[in-house]
């Protein structure tokens, strides 16, 4: 996003921890979209009362850093948004991070926070949104991601030779881990002998329950050739195996196309989510405009639970 002002201090840290700091700067950023969405069923089931399909999203972010006496870097961060998935907080999240060339990065997360296993779901080429996305019953259940939570820490170590390791770490007691704490690792390597190569994996151990523990993983594999991208998801818990696939294609610098697979299966069922879809964005100036269409057989491995969704979105940024 472009950035709407910045503002010079001279001392922006030292109002937020007992450490001066030599230079800081703050900006602003934010963005609003308006967006159409609609399904379509075979689930004679489905007794859903037609909804209003348009709805609207907003975000202010305001960013803060600077460098401190011993040379470490601090930033801060706030986002304002109308997130409807949480109860309408105005903080939809806010955080600190501290950083330097030599430590890596160490981030807090009061609320809002990240995980590797939640940031690899699927890593695979679009132009808008997942294969499954816009259709209410093949939602994340049914995609390995991962916890995140608030109150949360985030570390991610220097670079080496194209390789970027993270641990994300969710302590219990909160919504999230109400039986016990949380852990992941994650690594991405870039190679450099191999130009628009990118791999990941990621794995993790939560409590879901008192007394039972699930290990989940992903991994992820990207490459990029001229303007064709192509990558694939493998994700995995003790009781779902997702793999997905995509291909971008950069048709100009503001347009872009992609086609989008990916299944699920679940233990003990023998009806496999299998879902596929095209996207497309065309970006002018800050007003970006995307749309899909998805379709997904077996819904939240249930049978003949089929259903295609479409969405269009305007977004405009500054």
């Amino acid at each position: 996003m472009n950035k709407l002002t910045k503002i010079g201090f001279t001392a922006l840290a030292g109002s937020l921890i007992a450490v001066s700091a030599h230079a800081g700067s703050m900006s602003v950023s934010g963005s609003a979209s308006i967006s159409f969405s609609d399904s379509d069923t075979d689930n004679a089931s489905a007794t859903t009362a037609e909804a209003n399909q348009w709805s609207m999203g907003d975000s202010l972010t305001f960013s803060g850093s600077g460098e401190l006496d011993n040379g470490m870097s601090v930033a801060v961060k706030y986002e304002a948004d109308n997130d409807e998935d949480d109860a309408g907080a105005f903080l939809d999240s806010h955080s600190v991070t501290l950083s330097s060339a030599e430590m890596g990065s160490l981030t807090f997360a009061g609320h809002g926070g990240a995980s590797n296993l939640d940031n690899m779901d699927d890593k695979t080429p679009n132009a808008y949104e997942e294969s499954w996305d816009g259709v209410a019953e093949a939602d994340e259940e049914t995609v390995p991601n991962g916890i995140t939570g608030n109150n949360s820490f985030f570390y991610t170590a220097p670079s080496m030779g194209g390789a970027t390791f993270s641990v994300a770490y969710v302590p219990q007691g909160e919504t999230a881990t109400p039986n016990g704490s949380y852990v992941d690792f994650g690594v991405v390597f870039k190679p450099e002998a191999v130009e628009g190569l990118e791999l990941g994996v990621a794995f993790g151990e939560t409590e879901e329950t008192a007394g039972t523990t699930v290990d989940e993983q992903a991994i992820y594999a990207k490459y990029t050739m001229g303007s064709i991208t192509a990558g694939m998801n493998v994700n995995e818990t003790d009781t779902v195996d997702f793999t997905s696939f995509g291909i971008s294609f950069a048709v100009t610098d503001d347009i872009s196309v992609a086609y989008n697979t990916s299944e699920s299966e679940l233990s003990g069922s023998s009806n496999d989510q299998e879902a596929s879809g095209v996207s497309a964005s065309f970006t002018t100036g800050g007003m970006t405009i995307a749309g899909m269409v998805n379709t997904v057989d077996n819904a939240s491995h249930e049978a003949a639970n089929d259903t295609e969704g479409y969405e269009i979105n305007f977004s405009f940024a500054f």
